[in-house]
């Protein structure tokens, strides 16, 4: 477990795939607070490629470009953003989705509650606007469900905000030792293997906007079906770890 008293070392972690319309002005807000920033290309064409490593030039020393060979998926992009931030000497890893719809001027509240509490998991609860569709909603709370049935607990209020801190000292072992799903699955189940492990979750409601020209990369079918068999695996895994569940409630 990380101790309170040691280095706060954060870099805010971007999974960018094919985003070459909205990354620039997100890596411009993320730059507007003090802390470096990892970009992580997941296989992207080659115009978004170009503009990556424009912007990994301009602000050298600030921004650094990983890039992965071919597209693998947001959380196989996040987890390599994980192993270049313990590379780099980094504890915390600020993750927050390169489309434009989180808002970067939350990064200092995060990292605030990061640093105080060093050994949580600080996830985003959205606050939506208008812009968010009902069905969205509704699919997302499902998921928040099945969720809270995994881990036995409500602790975490939004399973799929992809405005998070990750303490790595805890994070990197579970993506090294489990097989987490690589695609949109990912930001769940890392989740719910946290919970397990004991880590605490914290919340802060953040603002969520869907840019009218966002780009998506959610396949409804395929990875609904991903969830799916996510949510089944998950379920049975609760269910091995119930003993200690329970017994960690009634402690």
């Amino acid at each position: 477990m990380a101790d309170a008293g040691a280095a706060f070392r954060p870099v805010v972690v971007v999974p960018v795939y094919n985003h070459e319309r909205a990354i620039g002005a997100m890596v411009e807000a993320i730059l507007a607070h003090p802390v470096p920033c990892l970009l992580v290309d997941d296989g992207s064409e080659a115009g978004c490629a170009q503009v990556l490593r424009a912007l990994a030039d301009r602000h050298a020393g600030r921004v650094t470009l990983v890039r992965l060979a071919r597209n693998q998926g947001k959380g196989a992009a996040v987890t390599a953003g994980f192993e270049a931030a313990v590379r780099g000497g980094y504890t915390h890893a600020l993750q927050i989705d390169a489309d434009g719809q989180h808002d970067a001027g939350c990064i200092p509240a995060f990292l605030d509650l990061a640093r105080r509490h060093p050994a949580a998991m600080v996830c985003g609860n959205p606050v939506y606007d208008a812009s968010v569709p009902r069905a969205r909603r509704i699919g997302r709370y499902l998921t928040h469900v099945w969720v809270w049935v995994h881990t036995l607990s409500f602790a975490v209020r939004d399973s799929m905000c992809g405005l998070r801190v990750y303490p790595l000292a805890e994070a990197v072992p579970v993506t090294r030792a489990s097989r987490i799903g690589p695609r949109m699955e990912f930001d769940i189940e890392i989740l719910v293997r946290l919970a397990w492990r004991g880590v605490r979750i914290l919340n802060i409601p953040t603002p969520v906007t869907y840019p009218s020209d966002g780009v998506s990369h959610f396949r409804v079918w395929r990875d609904n079906l991903r969830i799916s068999w996510m949510h089944t695996r998950l379920f049975f895994g609760m269910l091995r770890r119930l003993p200690m569940l329970v017994g960690r409630k009634l402690a």
